[in-house]
């Protein structure tokens, strides 16, 4: 009976009495697959095992098919992977064998059909799905004690948001849905607690469903016989979305808008997982608040009024007044938050949890956020009190020192400086002024020199739409370099051209190339980069000059990532590169990427998170909202890496007209593949893990979302590609577009 207890776990249906027919046998050797629709029906035709579609692939289960809407009530080893089209479920004497094989055997086999399912009176419990398209286990679960009390809980925790209340009613109590609709717990033959309260009009025409749905709220639900019939609730356990707890993850809390329950992260963090509200939110500094050595931050109390939360309380102050709380926890660096309660402080450590906004209450929560601290005041000035008596003394001493060394430099100087300058100018003319690795800035070039460098630009490496690369050699060191010369480009200021220059070549990093030098004469204006020697990641992908296997696609764009990710967040000034594509990604001697070509980089302000400006960028990799004349954010980089990101995957370019038309286009071919489950065609020639596969396509197409605040962070897409953290099913990339 291990099918029957199973199907129990997941969903219990009860129909009316004219349905419970005398089941047809399935004989041994039956096969079903999921590309010929079949299934293997009971009796009435009221429900059907067998595959049934699910995200990317296919799940084995038994489905409501009585009525126009189909309804999964029970999933095989909901928690295992998704079987691709090819799969075969098979009956044989040993029982249910699914092929190819994964894992353990599906289900036991049995002897007996199955009729119906009630609750058992062993302690089963009830799941909620995980999401409305993947029915794997969720968070929530409904259990029938053995001490006779119904609850909720969320999974793997023993904090109840529901029950009945009928603990100490004896361990016989069992859950029970008539065909009319009613749910009452009964003990032995006794009703001991009517759930729908007699509520519920007896109507045969209806058929009735309890289940626990992925919000974590216990529902009944009707559905009309007649024609054009629907799903309706009849009952259900609370009417506040935000009720079950954890629908909301740690350190966030829940707020009802528009009758649904949305997560807030509290102030100072953001969430960890895009797109699950469950996996709560981390912090968006460091905030070591006891041990910290980081003299650039302080702390403040940020409030969070109308908000309740659980109380896991270090220690708990009487204190009247909501500032002497807030003081409280500021001063005391072992509290990362203060509950506020009823005249009680309570200074808590993180993780906050099961935090919810209630209007009806004056409680508030004071969370502990670091920000950027001052300036400190000088020391001596801070000191100057404690040191009148020796002021006399310093100043003396200061002075006549002071004094002694001034004429020893000036005599130094005057000696030297004509032979100094003499030699500078002699090594300028002769080209022989070079860039030193211990430099920060680059360094300016006069044209004369570049030309030296470059033989007259004679070897070019290659070219773009406004600009050429020449191959140069240091003319001392004989150190190679490349010599990007700008053509076409609309005048700058004197001032805006060396800025920009001196901001992109104060970045260092392992995945972006050195800027090395410029050059500035008038409409002249030239580039000095460290030289690649393995030309760009185009070259490499497109052409078959070398095959680069699997583990090494996946550690160039990891590298490229972490290139974004330097820009976006750890640079003193947040550049957006706006041209990330393959041709702008170089490779050095030992195969890692580096990213070049800041042309059209736009630089943002400390206080600045987005900006408006014309369209930049290369067709078939500029973000929609280019288009869209939207204010551009980091995001348009993350746009632009995850179609790059499906070029390295496929080792092909993102549109190729040489292909059929239905393939010509590589994003919209993948998510095709992707919602029909035949990722498996885009491998190409070599062995794949095809998890792994399908995880990176999953990150491509969270990036590549038509609306901007969909897509993750370049810190996230890191973290996704590191396999650190859970990536959800991406929706459709242009769904928003086309709802809008």
């Amino acid at each position: 009976m291990a099918f029957l207890a199973a199907c129990l776990l997941a969903f219990a249906v009860f129909f009316n009495a004219q349905a419970r027919l005398v089941p047809s046998n399935i004989s041994r050797g039956s096969s079903l697959t999921p590309h010929s629709n079949s299934s293997w029906l009971s009796s009435s035709g009221v429900y059907a095992f067998g595959f049934y579609k699910q995200g990317n692939g296919y799940a084995v289960g038994i489905v409501l098919v009585g009525i126009p809407e189909k309804i999964v009530v029970w999933t095989a080893n909901r928690d295992d992977p998704l079987v691709s089209d090819n799969a075969t479920l098979l009956l044989t004497a040993d029982g249910l064998s699914l092929k190819p094989t994964q894992g353990q055997p599906m289900v036991a086999s049995t002897t007996q059909a199955v009729f119906s399912a009630s609750m058992l009176d062993s302690g089963s419990q009830l799941y909620s799905a995980k999401s409305e398209t993947n029915s794997s286990t969720g968070i929530f679960r409904l259990i029938m004690q053995k001490d006779g009390n119904l609850v909720q809980y969320p999974v793997a925790t023993s904090d109840p948001y529901y029950a009945t209340g009928t603990d100490g009613s004896g361990n016989n109590v069992t859950l029970n849905l008539d065909a009319d609709g009613h749910l009452y717990l009964v003990n032995n033959t006794v009703t001991i607690f009517n759930i729908t309260n007699g509520g519920i009009t007896t109507d045969q025409s209806k058929s009735y469903l309890m289940r626990l749905d992925i919000d974590g709220i216990f529902r009944l639900y009707s559905y009309s016989l007649k024609q054009n019939g629907n799903w309706s609730v009849e009952w259900q356990s609370t009417l506040d979305k935000c009720n079950p707890l954890g629908v909301c993850g740690f350190n966030s809390y829940c707020v009802t808008m528009d009758l649904k329950a949305e997560c807030k992260c509290l102030p100072g963090f953001e969430p960890t997982t895009l797109g699950d509200q469950t996996s709560g939110c981390g912090r968006n500094t460091v905030a070591d608040v006891c041990n910290s050595v980081n003299e650039s931050f302080t702390y403040i109390m940020q409030e969070l009024p109308s908000t309740r939360w659980d109380n896991f309380a270090y220690m708990t102050l009487s204190l009247s007044d909501k500032e002497e709380c807030n003081k409280a926890c500021l001063e005391d660096c072992n509290c990362e938050a203060a509950l506020f309660v009823g005249g009680s402080c309570r200074m808590q450590r993180l993780p906050l949890s099961y935090g919810r906004r209630r209007l009806d209450t004056s409680d508030s929560a004071f969370i502990k956020v670091g920000i950027s601290k001052p300036p400190a005041a000088d020391n001596f000035l801070k000191d100057k009190n404690k040191r009148k008596g020796l002021v006399a003394v310093l100043i003396l001493g200061v002075l006549l020192t002071a004094f002694g060394t001034s004429l020893l430099v000036i005599s130094v100087f005057a000696f030297w400086k004509p032979k100094v300058w003499g030699y500078k100018m002699m090594n300028q003319l002769n080209g022989d002024v070079e860039w030193n690795e211990d430099e920060v800035a680059p360094r300016p070039y006069a044209y004369e020199q570049l030309e030296k460098m470059t033989d007259n630009f004679k070897e070019e490496v290659g070219r773009g739409a406004s600009a050429t690369v020449y191959k140069g050699v240091m003319l001392c060191s004989h150190k190679l370099v490349a010599v990007k010369k700008l053509e076409n480009v609309a005048a700058e200021g004197e001032k805006e051209f060396q800025t920009e220059m001196k901001v992109i070549g104060r970045t260092h990093h392992r995945s972006l190339v050195r800027l090395l030098g410029y050059c500035h004469d008038g409409p002249k204006k030239l580039l000095v980069y460290e030289y690649m020697r393995n030309g760009s990641l185009a070259d490499i992908l497109f052409t078959p000059k070398r095959k680069l296997y699997w583990e090494e696609r996946m550690g160039i764009a990891r590298n490229i990532a972490r290139g974004l990710l330097y820009l976006h967040e750890d640079c003193d000034t947040q550049i957006i590169h706006c041209d990330i594509k393959p041709q702008n990604i170089l490779m050095d001697e030992y195969m890692c990427p580096k990213i070049a070509d800041f042309g059209l980089a736009k630089l943002l302000q400390q206080d600045q998170t987005r900006t408006t400006t014309g369209i930049r960028g290369t067709k078939g990799y500029v973000a929609p909202e280019w288009h869209r004349k939207m204010p551009i954010t980091v995001k348009a980089d993350v746009y632009s890496f995850g179609i790059v990101l499906l070029e390295i995957v496929c080792c092909r370019r993102n549109v190729d007209w040489s292909l059929p038309q239905e393939e010509a286009i590589l994003d919209e071919l993948v998510y095709h593949y992707f919602e029909s489950g035949e990722l498996s065609k885009l491998i190409r020639d070599e062995e794949i893990n095809v998890r792994q596969f399908e995880r990176v396509i999953k990150v491509a197409l969270w990036c590549m979302q038509d609306e901007p605040s969909l897509r993750p962070s370049m810190k996230k897409v890191l973290l996704m590609l590191e396999g650190t953290v859970d990536i959800p099913i991406p929706p459709n990339p242009s769904s928003f577009l086309n709802s809008i």
